[in-house]
């Protein structure tokens, strides 16, 4: 395994997209706009184009750290699991909670958005463990 692989980069970084489109669209649009406090025309506004852009980016960037270190210690499918929901629960949900506390965002954004990370590590996980 290369330290850097595109190919489970990529697909890494849509499975953790389309998490995000099925859980932000179909699960929990609605109540993440309420809870966010945010109009549909606030919703609507600026360039989705970008908007999405950027969040497959910044998703990518997560898959290749993901990756480089899975490249690094070479785990047994059930660690390559335990770390990308490792990553969720004990470093990006944290320190999304900090944020939150101190910008006084609600329980229910919080919940929203932990599970959208802690579901879209899992499913990162699970395509690294394909591609292993």
């Amino acid at each position: 395994m290369s330290d850097f692989a595109l190919w489970p980069v990529l697909a890494g970084s849509a499975a953790f997209f389309l998490v995000g489109m099925v859980w932000y669209g179909a699960l929990f649009g609605k109540v993440w706009q309420r809870a966010a406090g945010l109009s549909e025309a606030q919703v609507q506004s600026g360039s989705m184009a970008l908007i999405f852009g950027l969040c497959f980016l910044f998703e990518m960037l997560i898959a290749m750290v993901l990756w480089h270190l899975l490249a690094r210690v070479n785990p047994a499918p059930h660690v390559v699991m335990m770390m990308a929901v490792g990553f969720a629960g004990g470093i990006m949900i944290p320190a999304m909670g900090i944020n939150y506390l101190f910008q006084r965002k609600s329980f229910t954004l919080f919940l929203i958005d932990a599970g959208h990370f802690l579901l879209g590590m899992a499913a990162m996980g699970a395509v690294f463990v394909w591609f292993l």
